[in-house]
């Protein structure tokens, strides 16, 4: 309970969903778990590491004792900080405890096109896209692509999106990479826009994204991309996509306990590798549909596991990764609002850190910069709620209360007009009259979203003519080799 002194304090509103009983029991079962199951871990460097730090190896199965996992809690960092790679502070993110940052999501291989509203696959000029809408955005804390680039050539979608993201952008991105090699590519990148490989370790301007399988299975390319970065001082995430009834039990509290032992696998290659670097963990959590079999992007399960799952990381002293934002419809409606508010809501009252697939639409399967627009809108609704309520002297107005008295109004108090722009004014919602409303076209939210977003397309320039020349080059000679490498893996007359 916070104390009240000579200063004023006042507390962000949240809610709980598990008790500490209930939070410590999933710990304990995500310390059995990794014990007497454990993981397979498809990667002999790996394994080898672990097997050092006292882990018993079987084959590809590798059992961690609690203290193996205890020790690399301890040294995971309370706070880091990732930079917009133009020298600035305004976007930067420090992740720390309940602080919490939107964006969308990574690789749906569908696209919703701005000019034919009709969904196609994703091309290489939608990262640009993406990436200037969301720099203007000011609820996108970090960016992701919202698709996989499927007009380039195959195996470089990764290098690709990010070399386009980050020229576009100064807010932080979240990457991600099929393999170690695209992994360090990004990495490159990322050293390009800061400067040298010093001034990045000192000041990070991406994180990056990499995911285990369920169940219990961190697949070969994962950890070497989890063990690149923890060796090259990377922010990262390690989470996995568990689906309840498919991939994992049905019930909330298996899967919590699974969901949790899978990521534990990368917290813990990481901290040996180099502890104190930044790991996030946490996951798309949600439910398989037994009706439609499809995995449920816009269930209240979603939101009510994602923030179980928040409450259980930051147990374990961890910051996580979670999603909104998202929905099962097909394209922007009424139903993606719907489920894009519950989710967002439920993120921010849980006190997720980076939570993303703001603008998922179809399950995930179509990325929907429109969807973004209207989320971005709804971030910020849920940000006034998650401010609460400040108590002081001031707020509280006593004085201005007792010289109004009882009848009157405040309309022309000074103490009006010094407060009341701290109330939240719309963007995308309407609350004109109704002849105004006629007047102006009618325009219902969808009307108004999709103008928004195409305004922001044609318009907003975003920071490319600012990105250096040197950087710019570097990143280009670096998609050249990319693509000379490419060429030698292929078998002869293979393209």
């Amino acid at each position: 309970m916070k104390t009240r002194t000579n200063y004023t304090t006042y507390q962000s509103p949240q809610f709980s969903i598990l008790s500490e009983d209930q939070k410590e029991r999933i710990y304990n079962g995500m310390l059995r778990t990794l014990q007497y199951t454990g993981a397979n871990v498809h990667h002999e460097g790996a394994r080898e590491l672990f097997k050092k730090a006292g882990c018993k190896v079987d084959g590809v199965r590798v059992y961690f004792p609690s203290e193996v996992i205890t020790n690399a809690l301890a040294t995971v960092p309370p706070v880091t900080e990732i930079f917009p790679w133009d020298g600035t502070t305004e976007k930067k993110i420090t992740v720390e405890k309940n602080r919490s940052y939107f964006g969308p999501g990574p690789t749906p291989p569908n696209f919703i096109d701005t000019e034919t509203l009709e969904r196609r696959k994703y091309l290489r000029k939608d990262a640009s896209l993406v990436a200037r809408v969301c720099d203007a955005l000011p609820n996108m804390g970090y960016v992701q692509s919202l698709g996989s680039i499927s007009d380039v050539t195959n195996g470089l979608a990764d290098v690709y999106e990010f070399a386009d993201m980050v020229r576009n952008t100064t807010t932080p991105i979240m990457s991600w990479s099929f393999d170690k090699e695209g992994c360090r590519d990004i990495h490159r990148m990322g050293i390009a826009m800061a400067g040298s490989e010093e001034e990045f370790r000192q000041r990070p301007n991406y994180i990056f994204y990499g995911e285990p399988i369920s169940p219990l299975v961190s697949d070969y390319h994962a950890i070497d991309k989890c063990m690149y970065c923890a060796e090259n001082r990377i922010p990262q995430v390690y989470s996995p996509c568990a689906i309840g009834g498919g991939t994992v039990p049905a019930t909330h509290a298996g899967q919590l306990v699974v969901a949790l032992s899978e990521s534990m696998v990368g917290v813990i290659a990481s901290q040996l590798i180099s502890p104190g670097t930044c790991v996030i963990i946490g996951g798309v959590q949600s439910i398989l549909d037994m009706q439609y079999s499809i995995y449920s992007y816009g269930a209240p399960e979603l939101s009510l596991l994602s923030a179980a799952h928040t409450e259980v990381v930051h147990h374990c002293g961890l910051p996580m990764y979670s999603q909104s934002g998202c929905t099962d419809t097909k394209k922007m409606d009424m139903q993606s609002a719907m489920e894009a508010s519950l989710s967002i809501n439920a993120a921010m009252m849980s006190g997720a850190n980076f939570v993303h697939d703001n603008g998922y639409t179809e399950s995930g399967l179509t990325g929907d910069v429109f969807q973004t627009v209207l989320d971005d809108e709804l971030i910020s609704m849920a940000r006034v709620i998650e401010r609460g309520v400040e108590v002081n002297e001031e707020t509280m107005a006593v004085e201005q209360i007792n010289n109004v008295g009882p009848g009157g109004h405040y309309l022309y108090e000074d103490h009006t007009m010094n407060w009341f722009r701290e109330h939240w004014r719309p963007t995308l919602m309407n609350r004109s009259s109704y002849e105004d409303w006629v007047q102006q076209g009618e325009k219902t939210l969808k009307d108004r979203v999709i103008e928004k977003t195409r305004d922001l397309r044609d318009n907003y320039e975003g920071p490319r003519a600012k990105v250096p020349a040197r950087a710019d080059e570097e990143i280009e000679k670096i998609l050249k080799e990319a693509e000379e490498r490419i060429k030698k893996e292929q078998p002869a007359g293979k393209k």
